[in-house]
């Protein structure tokens, strides 16, 4: 079974044609991960640095072939993909750096005391190892930075895992691509084979074959909540269970407090509407809705102008152009919903015009579960409040989000601490004076959140701290120095951050 790419700019099909990848192949690509992962896990942070440095020159001179092709197959403007390219490399950098300090496996020694009474305390010492072969599959949204050789890509690796990774099908070119610079570098940096194995499919097959197969000890998963919850399923049935790391987006309520609608009604107004059409809403932090206090005539007025002003861009494929129209008539059904504004679609075969509904507090709390789903896309529902105190109504009863803003002058911040701990219940990023859109990625970052946003808040799917998903803990009791990681050892050869007998030192 064969497919291909299209245009979504001007409905094209593309060069090239995929196979949709075997039973047989999917089970090669794992056992060949699988006999990587005991040499990966011999490797020591300097040599997993080094492969994750050489991968990232081997993607840098393949970056003219794969900018001409992921710009074809997502219809994003040039200067998008040149970011994204650059996030994608970076990565490879600041995970070369995550593996070459080691601190991340979390270093803990507890030295013997043979003199204790009435038993005596053994030795022992603990840290992070590679869980082993990672399956990890492509987002859509972010052809680069998220899919074949982006952050799970490269925390995995930099943890010492293997990976099989799954394209995405809306861009299997730009994914080809990543995939042979990505197998070059693993070559030249002398590492097996099976580090890297890149799967191809448009259908479920590939990816339920991946995550249900034996030799994958964990999976990373980008995208609806629909499929992050079917895998995460079969993940969980499995007669050995694995982690299923799945970040499947969220709404990302925007908190407004009244001085500053009354002091900048229409420059907030505008900094939403650009939010919400950044990457013509293709974003899982775009601010999918917004909660008004009264008085809020200006932010409304102005942001229904840009809106009905606007023309709509491409979005990635039909399967998105579908949902967001299917998803736009559903939410224009429900009780007390007015299309606010909506803007024009040209320029684009397979495209989205921006759209904002407005709806009272009264009647989005009739039908809140409704209301609060995501529409993958440029919109936005605002609720109109009758009163400041129900944002923190609206907001206890929220499940989980990737993200979630409050917006207010500096004096009326410091009376909102109790709104600020209602948003700290739901959601793993908390913004003041700023849109969730747009990721610094650093070791503080969380991109995660209590379910629905994902399936496990312990955990980040974006920023350096990324890497402890792929690792189980060890404990070492008794054994000698000469036998241990040098991690461990009592000299600390590699010189990194440890807790030792309870205190942490560096």
């Amino acid at each position: 079974m064969s497919f291909q790419t299209k245009n979504p700019v001007t409905g094209e099909v593309l060069p090239g044609i995929f196979v949709e990848s075997s039973a047989e192949e999917v089970s090669r690509a794992c056992e060949s991960c699988a006999a990587a992962a005991t040499t990966l896990r011999r490797k020591s942070g300097e040599e997993l640095a080094g492969l994750l440095e050489i991968i990232g020159a081997s993607l840098t001179e393949a970056r003219d072939a794969i900018l001409e092709r992921v710009e074809a197959e997502t219809g994003y403007p040039d200067g998008r993909v040149q970011g994204e390219f650059g996030r994608m490399v970076g990565g490879f950098a600041a995970f070369a750096e995550v593996s070459r300090d080691a601190s991340w496996v979390e270093a803990t020694i507890d030295h013997a005391d043979p003199d204790r009474v009435p038993l005596p305390k053994p030795d022992l010492r603990k840290m992070l190892i590679p869980i082993g072969p990672v399956g990890i599959f492509g987002a859509s949204n972010f052809p680069l930075a998220l899919s074949a050789g982006g952050s799970d890509v490269t925390s995995a690796l930099a943890a010492g895992c293997p990976v099989v990774v799954k394209g995405h099908s809306s861009h299997a070119g730009t994914c080809e691509l990543i995939g042979k610079a990505i197998q070059e570098g693993v070559a030249r940096a002398g590492f097996p084979e099976g580090t890297y194995q890149l799967l191809q499919g448009e259908g479920h097959e590939v990816g339920e074959a991946i995550v249900t197969h034996p030799d994958v000890a964990a999976v990373g998963f980008t995208g609806s909540l629909s499929g992050g919850r079917a895998l995460f399923d079969l993940a969980s049935q499995r007669e050995a269970p694995i982690p299923l790391y799945a970040e499947m987006g969220s709404v990302n309520p925007q908190f407004v407090l009244p001085e500053l609608v009354e002091a900048n009604g229409e420059g907030f107004a505008e900094s939403f509407f650009g939010s919400i059409t950044l990457g013509n809403g293709q974003f899982c932090t775009c601010p999918g809705m917004l909660f008004l206090p009264p008085g809020s005539d200006a932010v409304l007025e102005k942001l229904a102008s840009l809106v009905a002003d606007s023309t709509g861009q491409p979005v990635l494929n039909e399967g998105i152009c579908s949902a967001f129209e299917s998803g736009m008539s559903r939410l224009e059904s429900f009780e007390g919903v007015q299309v606010l504004a909506k803007g024009t679609l040209e320029g684009a075969v397979v495209g989205a015009p921006a759209m904002v509904m407005k709806v009272s507090f009264a009647d989005y709390v009739a039908q809140r579960e409704f209301l609060s789903e995501e529409v993958f896309g440029p919109s936005a529902v605002v609720v109109v409040c009758d009163e400041v105190a129900q944002f923190t109504e609206a907001a206890r009863n929220f499940e989980g989000q990737l993200g979630a803003s409050l917006h207010g002058t500096e004096s009326e911040l410091a009376g909102a601490k109790n709104l600020l701990d209602e948003l700290e219940r739901f959601t793993g990023r908390v913004v003041v004076n700023a849109f969730p859109t747009g990721l610094e990625v650093c070791h503080s970052l969380v991109h995660g959140g209590p379910y629905p946003a994902t399936t496990n808040s312990h955990f980040t799917s974006v920023g350096q701290s990324g890497i402890t998903r792929w690792a189980r803990a060890i404990s070492y009791q008794g054994v000698p120095d000469a036998l241990l990681p040098p991690t461990l050892q009592e000299a600390n050869p590699l010189g990194i951050a440890r807790r030792v007998d309870g205190v942490f030192t560096l």
